[in-house]
């Protein structure tokens, strides 16, 4: 009788930790898609200038940007014309040797809107948001940048923001205003997407913490 209690009551407290896990995994995700919701509808502070804008790469078909990618560009330079930004940073290498690199086709693409090649600067050689924002830091001091504005998509920007502040830069973020992203069904999906995608960067990065105090 007592080995069955004993059996019931581990079962119980068995069950009991796999339910509050699954709880607290359903809490953590849903704080991940409201921080993403909410930093993808927020704008940039009245009368707010950095010293730069960081665009983060996108897809670039030979020396044309993406859709994506161009309206990414696009508004990195309505925020330089609008003195919001004194310069233009753009990221990215190229998925295949021989084409030219996301942050030289958006280069390009501002030289023909007129920003001056003197206020842009640029990395060829990342791939992933991270590598975006974790490969400039080199130029940020060189040239004496210490605040920036990064521009990408909407539900982009709590990603690139949570990434940002694990690298320590002083950043803000800021959403296109024209996405392709506009009928209900893609906005949602993308909503899910950047969730899940910051929900396993949180998750992967507070494992690595607690693995370096530990060992």
């Amino acid at each position: 009788m007592s080995l069955l209690k004993s059996r019931n009551g581990l079962r119980y407290y068995l069950l009991r930790g796999i339910a509050i896990s699954i709880l607290l995994v359903a809490a953590a995700f849903a704080v991940c898609v409201w921080r993403v919701y909410q930093t993808g509808n927020r704008t940039l502070p009245a009368g707010y200038r950095a010293d730069a804008a960081v665009v983060l790469g996108a897809a670039a078909w030979d020396k044309q940007p993406s859709p994506v990618f161009r309206e990414r560009i696009n508004h990195a330079i309505a925020l330089y014309q609008g003195r919001r930004v004194g310069k233009l940073i753009f990221t990215g290498g190229t998925p295949k040797k021989g084409f030219m690199t996301e942050a030289e086709v958006g280069r390009r693409y501002a030289v023909r809107q007129g920003v001056p090649a003197r206020d842009i600067l640029f990395e060829n050689t990342s791939r992933t948001t991270y590598q975006n924002l974790q490969n400039i830091r080199p130029l940020l001091r060189e040239h004496g940048i210490g605040s920036i504005v990064i521009v990408t998509d909407p539900y982009h920007t709590a990603r690139a923001a949570a990434i940002a502040r694990d690298l320590g830069l002083n950043a803000e973020t800021s959403g296109t205003p024209t996405t392709r992203f506009r009928e209900e069904s893609r906005k949602n999906s993308f909503l899910w997407q950047e969730s899940y995608t910051l929900f396993v960067y949180y998750a992967e990065s507070w494992s690595s913490r607690i693995w370096n105090r530990l060992f």
